[in-house]
């Protein structure tokens, strides 16, 4: 990971003040290997309570919004903690004329209604040729309970994602997947989860379903967060013998031009 702001504090330090769930830990092992070189301004889209975002925030100039105020609340204090970062309480389309060398948006993409609007608007907050990096549930015949009461439109198999991705104007496009074996167990607690709630979830919309999913399922507290980084710690380097094979999927593209 490229370093463009000062040393980063020590990785327990955000293990306990940001912790990430499970499915988060395996996300952020391909993610972290897949930030591209050379960045130095990052945009998060949707940041949730900012886990991932204070990660990003030590090593980069580093902006998220996040539209739901009670994540934007729980992600200002972790950025805040990691020392350097702004986290802000709009959407992408308040920001104004900034540029970032990188946008990223994770679990983000498959709650949009026009998604290809989505990305042509978020390619428009790239500098020339810079990059884009994402992450997705895979795989439309995977939707199940878990995606419908977390207010996603769609799962993305592999090929439809990079033709998604050319036609909003990316190129150099890498996409992998992640969570083999662990993401499908956990998946299957969600979709057991999502199939008990969706009766009691059928008065709210998909946008109330959508800014509850980032404080949904979220370790609150250190023993917790700690529980989760080391349970997850075998199948994170597990899953890298897989890149082809699992129910997330995590691409980067470049802006073509």
């Amino acid at each position: 990971m490229a370093s463009a702001s000062p040393a980063a504090g020590p990785p327990s330090v955000m293990n306990a003040v940001a912790p990430l769930a499970p499915n988060a830990w395996l996300r952020y092992d391909v993610v972290k290997r897949m930030l591209p070189a050379g960045v130095t301004d990052v945009l998060e889209i949707g940041c949730g309570q900012g886990s991932l975002g204070a990660r990003l925030a030590q090593h980069y100039h580093y902006l998220g919004v996040e539209p739901d105020r009670a994540s934007w609340a729980v992600a200002q204090q972790r950025i805040r903690a990691a020392g350097h970062g702004e986290v802000r309480n709009i959407t992408s389309g308040e920001i104004g004329a900034q540029r970032f060398d990188l946008v990223c948006a994770f679990e983000v993409l498959e709650h949009l209604e026009d998604d290809a609007a989505a990305l042509k608007e978020w390619a428009g907050r790239l500098r020339a040729r810079g990059w884009l990096l994402l992450s997705v549930p895979a795989f439309q015949h995977r939707y199940g309970p878990g995606d419908e009461l977390a207010g996603h439109f769609r799962r993305y198999d592999p090929p439809a994602m990079a033709a998604l991705l050319a036609g909003c104007g990316f190129a150099e496009i890498e996409i992998r997947q992640y969570g083999f074996p662990l993401g499908y167990l956990l998946e299957t607690g969600r979709n057991v989860i999502g199939r008990r709630r969706l009766a009691a979830a059928a008065a709210t919309s998909v946008a109330e379903r959508t800014a509850g999913s980032g404080r949904h399922l979220q370790p609150s507290g250190r023993g917790l967060g700690a529980a989760t980084r080391w349970g997850t710690a075998p199948f994170r380097v597990l899953q890298r013998a897989f890149p082809h094979t699992g129910p997330g999927l995590v691409a980067r593209a470049r802006l073509a031009g």
